[in-house]
């Protein structure tokens, strides 16, 4: 280890963990440390550096996950011998893994314990979908082989129309449905349709990251406004910019927060609207799961100018595979946004729309909600309690009415990207509060998925991972 520089540069915002991680990677790189290397013990390191014994476990557990270092027991911690079948050194490091765990991510194979983002696999009714979607293939027609309708299955547009008449209370036609891939596909067909040069974008801070870079990448300049208990700090969006043409808001169960937007707000943020011509992008990804009383209404349901383009998916309600969701827009925009469609068609797979359409037709989609409602709040409870008795106090959990996951918090100016980074080391899939922040929000925390948490003994075991983890 001798002219080997792992101190860290505390000036530097890059996570400790992460220095040490980039500097161990460069070392073996540049052939410094060479294969079969034997590492400072995590201690011995922690010690000589005066760092938590954590922040240099995490970064060991990043560089063994990739196999650059191999434990022996005993033995102690070695680079790996392997890497010298390899030309290692050649090969410059590939920059630092992001703390924040990719939720959309997937490999096929089963979730990581507290994945968000997705439903209960276990549960979903595969045989009847399977009998549905048989039924659909063996009935198929010449004329069901050709190129499906840019703006969706009109089945499953009748059937998406009634389904928020009646849950939602979303008054609108058939028309003015257009089926998507995915909430992105989603916003895509807002930016064909709608977006201007330059155009500025309230958005939640903190707020969804993935339609946070996927809007950056479609060249909207978004304005982080601030969320407190009530939603979206509309006062702070009139103060920051004023003239911006869209507001895209998650009013039902604020992503990630889980507070619901306050009617005073919903009014004042719709007044905006009006009064700028301005757009107002609804994602109501999981109002379905709601545990104390009945679903919020939509925004949309009070929207009397036309301003707010509402967006669901299915990925939540039923599952992230099917890459299906909606767009509802306003009767005056359907022209605009059907010719964008026909130019930019996303061809979503015609089964699947004729499947979930049949689902929906037939009953199933409201008897599934029932029962998962049922489920969730079952396992929710699960893993509250498992937290409460493994870390007592060291997590303050932030109990919303709904939602499909929990936000466990940590003392303001927490370095929740290393912790995270600790818990995924070790197999399971944490994200930090802190990777939805666009401004100065001091507030940390780890978000928890807990749909896949099929009983309390799993739950007490993870939240033992998760425990030895924070240490």
């Amino acid at each position: 280890m001798t002219g080997l520089n792992l101190h860290p540069d505390r000036a530097l915002a890059t996570p400790v963990y992460l220095q040490l991680y980039q500097r161990f990677r460069s070392a073996i790189a540049e052939g410094r440390l060479r294969p079969g290397d034997r590492v400072p013990a995590v201690r011995a390191l922690a010690s000589e550096l005066n760092l938590a014994r954590g922040t240099v476990e995490a970064a060991y557990q990043l560089l063994i996950g990739e196999g650059y270092l191999q434990p022996r027991g005993p033995a102690g911690t070695v680079v790996a011998p392997q890497l010298a079948t390899h030309a290692y050194a050649a090969v410059a490091p590939r920059s630092a893994p992001s703390a924040v765990v990719d939720p959309g991510r997937h490999d096929g194979l089963a979730p990581p314990p507290f994945q968000l983002g997705l439903p209960a696999l276990d549960a979903f009714p595969r045989k009847l979908w399977n009998r549905l979607a048989g039924h659909r293939l063996r009935s198929i027609t010449a004329a069901g082989l050709g190129y499906p309708p840019a703006q969706g299955d009109p089945a499953l547009r009748a059937a998406i129309a009634a389904y928020l008449g009646i849950s939602r209370g979303i008054a609108c036609a058939p028309e003015q449905v257009f089926v998507t891939a995915g909430y992105r596909g989603a916003l895509d067909l807002v930016c064909r349709s709608l977006q201007q040069q330059g155009d500025a974008c309230w958005f939640e801070d903190p707020g969804y990251f993935h339609a946070r870079d996927f809007l950056r990448g479609a060249g909207m300049r978004l304005v982080p406004v601030p969320v407190d208990e009530d939603g979206l700090r509309v006062a702070d969006g009139l103060a920051l910019a004023p003239d911006a043409r869209f507001a895209v808001v998650t009013p039902s169960h604020q992503s990630p927060l889980g507070v619901s937007l306050s009617l005073a707000r919903r009014l004042a943020l719709l007044d905006w609207a009006g009064a700028r011509g301005a757009w107002i992008v609804e994602d109501d990804y999981d109002s379905e799961y709601r545990y104390h009383g009945r679903p919020l209404p939509a925004l949309k349901s009070i929207d009397r100018e036309g301003r707010v383009l509402y967006t669901g998916t299915f990925s939540k309600v039923l599952f992230p595979g099917l890459r299906l969701a909606y767009l509802v827009v306003p009767p005056g925009e359907v022209e605009r946004f059907r010719h964008t469609a026909e130019v930019f068609q996303q061809y979503c797979p015609a089964l699947l729309q004729a499947t979930v359409a049949d689902f929906l037709v037939q009953g199933h989609f409201g008897r599934h909600l029932k029962k998962m409602r049922r489920l969730y709040a079952e396992r929710r409870g699960h893993l509250v309690d498992a937290l409460h008795a493994t870390l007592g106090d060291r997590l303050r959990i932030d109990l919303r009415a709904g939602g499909i996951h929990l936000l466990a918090r940590l003392p303001d100016g927490a370095d929740d990207q290393a912790l995270a980074a600790s818990a995924n080391a070790r197999g399971l899939a944490v994200l930090p509060l802190s990777g939805w922040i666009q401004g100065d929000d001091a507030r940390r925390g780890l978000l928890l998925g807990f749909t896949n948490i099929a009983g309390a003994d799993e739950a007490r075991r993870l939240c033992g991972r998760l425990r030895d983890a924070l240490g």
